[in-house]
C-alpha cells in the first residue's frame, strides 16, 4: 500500500465517521492573529500547543526557515491576505533553535539535484536567467537574526498597516518554550 493509498484510505473513514466535525470553525481566526513560522515537523503540534492556540483561533503560513525572502512573495503576501481580509490584527513570526536551515548549504544542496537528475544545463539556466541558485538555496547562520530580518521586512513593508504589531518569537522545538525577540506593541 501506497503512503497515498493509507491516506486516502483513513480520509473516506474521517468523513464517514464525521470526525471533521471536532474541527468546525470559519475561516476568520479567533484570536485575530497570522503567525509566520518554520515548517519543522516538531513544530506542528507543538507550536500551537505551547501557545494556547486551538483549530480556528489563528491563521498559519509556513515555510523552511520561517523567512521571508523577498518582499514580493507568497509568504508576504498571505500575510498580508490574512491582515486585510481574514481580520489578523498581529503577526508573530516565530522561529526556532536547531532549525534545519541554519545547516543547509546551497553547494550541498545543488548537488543532490545534480545527483538525482536535474541537469547542470537546467541550474545554468537559473544563473543566465539573472536567479543565482546558491543564493536562492541558501539557510542562514543565526534563527535570531533570520527572525530579526523576517520581521523587519514584515514590519516595514509598503503595504503592511503601520499600526499592526509585528513580534518576533524563537520557540524551543524540544520544551515549547518561547523566547521574545521583539514585542510588536513597543515599536
Amino acid at each position: 500500500m501506497t503512503l497515498l493509498s493509507e491516506i486516502l484510505d483513513y480520509n473516506e473513514q474521517f468523513v464517514a465517521d464525521k470526525k471533521y466535525e471536532a474541527f468546525t470553525t470559519t475561516k476568520f481566526p479567533d484570536k485575530k492573529m497570522v503567525i509566520f513560522g518554520c515548517m519543522d515537523t516538531r513544530l506542528v503540534e507543538l507550536m500551537p500547543k505551547s501557545m494556547n492556540l486551538k483549530n480556528g483561533d489563528v491563521k498559519i503560513v509556513k515555510n523552511a526557515g520561517a523567512t521571508v525572502s523577498h518582499p514580493f512573495g507568497s509568504i508576504m503576501r498571505s500575510i498580508l491576505v490574512a491582515v486585510y481580509e481574514l481580520q489578523a490584527d498581529e503577526v508573530f513570526v516565530v522561529g526556532h533553535y536547531d532549525c534545519g536551515m541554519a545547516a543547509i548549504k546551497s553547494d550541498a544542496t545543488l548537488q543532490k539535484m545534480l545527483d538525482r537528475g536535474i541537469p547542470q544545463e537546467t541550474i545554468d539556466t537559473l544563473t543566465y536567467s539573472g536567479i543565482d541558485p546558491k543564493e536562492f538555496l541558501k539557510g542562514f547562520d543565526s534563527p535570531e537574526d533570520n527572525v530579526l530580518n523576517s520581521v523587519n521586512m514584515i514590519r516595514n513593508h509598503p503595504l503592511m498597516d503601520p499600526k499592526i504589531p509585528v513580534h518576533g518569537l524563537i520557540i524551543n522545538p524540544e520544551s515549547g518554550k518561547l523566547d521574545l525577540l521583539v514585542d510588536g506593541y513597543s515599536k
